[in-house]
């Protein structure tokens, strides 16, 4: 049909629908909203003309009227990361029953990226916000939304930000994945450690620390190198770490996620140093390719589906969506034994 038959210039009205229709406009809304007793013939007939008419509901007007919600952004830095991809879907998961946009906003963690999202997203006013920094800086529009708005935090918190938090137990899936390597023998253990200022990278530090200083290792003369959590910053920290003679390289390197130990492993294959038994190599994630590395990888496993599942479920329950919170919002981690660690030989 010709826009001719709405009441002014602009989009087809409700009250639109209802003249052209024959019908009140409270039996037009109960067939959007599917709410009321309205017969099947009425109902049918009712949607014939919305469709004729191209009459989109105002869905703002809709979320605020019942107290559902319509649109949630989510804020991560890369999709290339496998678990950021798991927790990607895990939050689509978490939301699907309930007939919600979810715009996607990447920041590639930069800090201007994460400062226009959450500009754009107070401006857009989004029923809700997911957000996973990849820089650990809270912005000062990520402030305003917070206080506008309800927003979640997933895998990392941001300093001074009282925001209800989805979070793994880094500390302990850390500190058990360096104990096991301590258990095969090895003393001379380096650290692939994650971005500075990440809540997550600390976290995973501090474990693995606490376990070289309960075997009475000197952790200040354990060797360090920042990585940003990309395969290539493995690779140049292992570059660094097994430069000189091979009498002074370490015998194992614990990485801060599985991506840098996909770098490591990767040096190491081009530069023929044998894994397990010159290097031991260990992540945390457990993404999928990890068990399929030749060696398979030993890490620590964390549920980044559930963990954005569980972050959707707790924002709808704080916008009054769902009735209850998420069974727990604080998971277990686990280290997963593969052979990419050998004890030492005497």
């Amino acid at each position: 049909m010709s826009g001719s038959r709405s009441s002014g210039n602009g989009r087809p009205t409700i009250r639109d629908v209802a003249r052209e229709a024959g019908v009140s406009i409270g039996t037009v809304s109960a067939v959007i909203n599917e709410r009321g007793q309205v017969a099947e013939e009425t109902r049918r007939h009712v949607q014939r003309f919305i469709a004729e008419l191209g009459f989109e509901p105002n869905n703002t007007a809709r979320s605020l009227k019942s107290r559902r919600i319509s649109s949630i952004g989510f804020v991560v830095p890369d999709l290339d990361n496998p678990f950021f991809a798991a927790v990607a879907e895990g939050v689509q998961r978490g939301i699907g029953d309930n007939d919600i946009l979810l715009m996607l906003c990447i920041t590639w963690s930069q800090t201007e990226r994460e400062e226009y999202f959450a500009r754009i997203m107070r401006t857009q006013r989004l029923d809700g916000v997911i957000y996973l920094t990849g820089t650990g800086l809270p912005s000062s529009s990520l402030l305003e939304l917070a206080r506008a708005g309800s927003v979640v935090f997933v895998d990392e918190v941001l300093p001074g930000m009282d925001v209800p938090f989805v979070s793994s137990n880094n500390l302990a899936g850390a500190r058990a994945v360096a104990r096991h390597v301590i258990d095969q023998g090895h003393r001379r253990i380096a650290i692939v450690g994650g971005p500075p200022r990440l809540w997550t990278s600390e976290q995973r530090l501090a474990g693995f620390r606490e376990s070289l200083a309960a075997a009475a290792i000197d952790t200040d003369a354990a060797p360090y190198v920042a990585g940003d959590y990309s395969e290539r910053s493995g690779y140049l920290a292992a570059e660094r770490f097994l430069a000189g003679s091979r009498k002074h390289w370490p015998t194992a390197i614990l990485c801060a996620n599985d991506l840098m130990a996909i770098g490591v492993m990767r040096y190491c294959r081009e530069h023929d140093v044998a894994v397990p038994s010159e290097l031991s190599i260990t992540g945390f994630d457990d993404i999928a390719a990890a068990e399929l590395l030749q060696p398979a990888l030993t890490t620590v496993a964390q549920p980044g589906l559930e963990m954005g599942r569980a972050a959707a479920e707790l924002l709808l329950h704080r916008t009054g969506v769902r009735p209850e919170p998420p069974a727990t919002t604080h998971f277990q981690t686990s280290v997963r034994i593969r052979n990419s660690v050998a004890a030492v030989v005497s």
